[in-house]
């Protein structure tokens, strides 16, 4: 497969019009990090956005940034950083869990995956922070949709499309996102040798609270090992953020209002959990096993984890997020998931061979009649089929 890196607009816009003219499917590329999810590409040519990159815009007075999108997460994040902001999305970095380089995710890759981190409870997904974008169509054209300013909602349902729809529709050269403030202080509570059902309980009753958490996950005593907590007992943990004496007094509230055996990380401590369990750091380690991620109702969490006791997994979300390794499977265990998540909830298998992910369903797959309207609105942005085509689904 040959690589085509455009270092313009001009010429991305003529590589695919290109491509599109003589038929040739295109695999759409920032870094590469993220080769390894989704189902394997079958393409002519690779088209590299990476030379794409830099920030264009950044507005702090606004809150907003926009960035060409082979621009790495972390220039973005360090540019942010000295004027005390953030994405509040929370961006995960995969790269130890799919066997990639760390730290040279782009922002498009995260845009386009539509992934978000921990705090996602209360800040939503990467769509809901993506103002605006500019990207070229399978025709070979070139289009904006959205703005520069959060209160602009033209072309919004298009950003809320293009996130997630792993660049199967357009090819993304440039993104606007919504930035806000960082918090003064960090600090999460540790809830020690609490079960997967009694954690989903107190997760439960800490977001019902007025304390304001803004992250909520369930570790087993294996997996906090491994992300250097609980001294060897299970943990529930709870993040608060915001200014400093407002995070004392709710820690300590809701530490009155749960009770049991508890103890607390502060700084730069909480914020390397929450970093370990963003990044699904727990299953790193060994490539060999099948993961999934599955979104389901928070309180189903606990009951999933339950019902695959050969599993090894772990809560995010309040346990709405199950993040789940197996022993590596022919199916890569989506039989197994998917009859114990039952019909409600979504699966994505997020890393198994590539032979595997071939010829299962890695995303959840969909019903008849939202299948035929993902089709309509594929051939719409990508009449011919050549952006990644069969990432998500097999022939499409």
């Amino acid at each position: 497969m040959s690589e085509l890196r455009p270092e313009s607009i001009a010429a991305l816009t003529d590589a695919v019009a290109t491509a599109s003219a003589e038929r040739l499917p295109l695999e759409i590329s920032g870094a590469g990090t993220k080769r390894g999810m989704g189902r394997p590409v079958e393409a002519t040519h690779r088209l590299s956005l990476s030379a794409l990159r830099g920030i264009m815009l950044y507005e702090p007075e606004e809150l907003v940034i926009s960035a060409h999108a082979g621009t790495t997460l972390i220039e973005i994040e360090q540019s942010l950083a000295q004027k005390g902001q953030q994405l509040a999305f929370e961006p995960p970095d995969w790269a130890r869990l799919l066997g990639t380089a760390p730290g040279t995710q782009t922002i498009g890759g995260i845009v386009a995956a539509n992934l978000a981190g921990p705090r996602r409870l209360t800040a939503g997904a990467a769509r809901d922070h993506l103002l605006g974008f500019q990207a070229v169509s399978g025709r070979g054209e070139l289009f904006k949709a959205g703005g520069r300013v959060v209160k602009n909602v033209t072309g919004f349902d298009l950003s809320k499309l293009l996130a997630g729809s792993f660049g199967t529709l357009a090819v993304m050269s440039e993104v606007t996102l919504k930035v806000l403030p960082r918090p003064e202080r960090t600090a999460t509570l540790l809830l020690l040798d609490q079960d997967a059902a009694t954690a989903a309980g107190s997760m439960a009753a800490a977001l019902g609270s007025s304390n304001e958490v803004s992250g909520a996950a369930w570790l087993p005593a294996l997996l906090a090992q491994r992300v250097g907590v609980g001294e060897g007992a299970a943990v529930t943990a709870l993040r608060f953020e915001g200014l400093d004496a407002s995070v004392d007094f709710r820690l300590d509230a809701l530490m009155g209002l749960i009770g049991g055996a508890a103890s607390r990380l502060d700084g730069a401590r909480s914020d390397d959990f929450w970093c370990r369990v963003r990044d699904a750091e727990p299953f790193g380690a060994d490539p060999s096993r099948d993961v999934w991620r599955v979104s389901v109702a928070p309180l189903d969490g606990a009951r999933l984890v339950a019902a695959l006791p050969e599993a090894e997994a772990y809560l995010d979300w309040a346990g709405g997020l199950v993040w789940l390794a197996l022993p590596a499977a022919p199916d890569g265990n989506s039989a197994r998931i998917r009859q114990a998540k039952g019909p409600s909830g979504h699966a994505t298998l997020v890393r198994a061979a590539a032979d595997v992910r071939a010829r299962v369903a890695v995303f959840e797959p969909e019903p008849a009649p939202l299948a035929a309207l993902s089709r309509r609105v594929k051939a719409s942005f990508d009449p011919l089929g050549i952006l990644n085509p069969g990432r998500m689904v097999e022939g499409v």
